[in-house]
């Protein structure tokens, strides 16, 4: 009798062996609680080394808006269109959840190896604390606009409310994110090296910091193919939202939509398949 088969007549299972997915899900579920105390100790311990701790929150984001906003608002001259100064402020908040949930979650499993290889525990927790905790630095941002848009001519209206539903369908498809980052670094780990240089290329390129239509209006097919740029949906949606933009095209919802699960379906996909492998590689 083989040794595969004694442990399965008493009922042994191989240390560290892939669970069946379903069963993975289901087990990372159980350890929600962990997931969130982690994120918020996390968060907490990034804050108390500064001498302005939560300040850092909205402070960072905005002094980031007027930087950017300042340059390319002098560069575009009159190409920076109607709005600006509210264009821009809500890019770089909302760039700012997906581009830290892209380089955090990446070193998620490359950064805590001592914990990955001395417990046994779904892996796909850490990314997904990572998400958390970049959800939880997005609220003091969130709470800033609300603060700040109304300088800008923007008062709350009834479709405000619809920032709940984009920022879950955003968390979804920053989470599928984060999974496939976290594993693909596992596997090449110079690839953190040259995740600031991606996350600096898709900034410059997805609408943060000017009006698609305004800058391509020459070339409508560069136009028409920023309807299927999933970042660029987002900052649409955000700013038809809050700004109530005229030209919003309401099926934006759709195709984000369908980018959100597609994403997360294939990042969770993806991490689970080479669970076996993290802290071994």
């Amino acid at each position: 009798m083989s040794l595969a088969e004694v442990a399965a007549e008493h009922g042994l299972h191989r240390v560290g062996a892939r669970p069946r997915f379903g069963h993975y899900l289901r087990e990372a579920w159980t350890r929600r609680d962990f997931v969130i105390a982690m994120a918020q100790y996390r968060l907490r311990a990034d804050l108390e080394g500064n001498r302005l701790g939560v300040l850092w929150l909205v402070l960072q984001p905005a002094l980031n808006a007027a930087i950017y906003g300042a340059i390319f608002g002098l560069l575009q001259g009159n190409a920076r269109g109607a709005d600006f100064p509210a264009h821009v402020v809500i890019g770089v908040f909302l760039w700012q959840f997906f581009a830290k949930c892209l380089t955090n979650g990446a070193k998620s499993i490359t950064g805590n190896q001592a914990l990955v290889q001395s417990l046994a525990f779904p892996r796909i927790t850490l990314p997904i604390s990572e998400v958390i905790e970049q959800f939880l630095s997005l609220m003091p941002s969130m709470l800033l606009l609300v603060v700040i848009l109304p300088f800008f001519g923007h008062w709350p209206t009834w479709s405000w409310l619809l920032m709940i539903p984009l920022l879950v369908l955003y968390s979804l498809f920053n989470t599928g994110i984060a999974l496939i980052a976290a594993r693909l670094t596992v596997h090449v780990r110079d690839l953190t090296q040259l995740l600031p240089f991606i996350s600096r290329i898709l900034f410059y390129t997805s609408g943060v910091l000017f009006n698609v239509d305004n800058i391509f209006k020459a070339h409508p097919l560069v136009v028409r193919l920023y309807d299927f740029h999933p970042l660029y949906q987002v900052l649409q949606m955000a700013r038809s939202s809050l700004m109530g933009g005229h030209d919003y095209n309401p099926f934006y919802w759709l195709y984000f939509s369908v980018w959100a699960v597609v994403v997360l379906v294939f990042g969770l996909l993806f991490f689970w398949v080479a669970e076996e492998r993290y802290g071994r590689d």
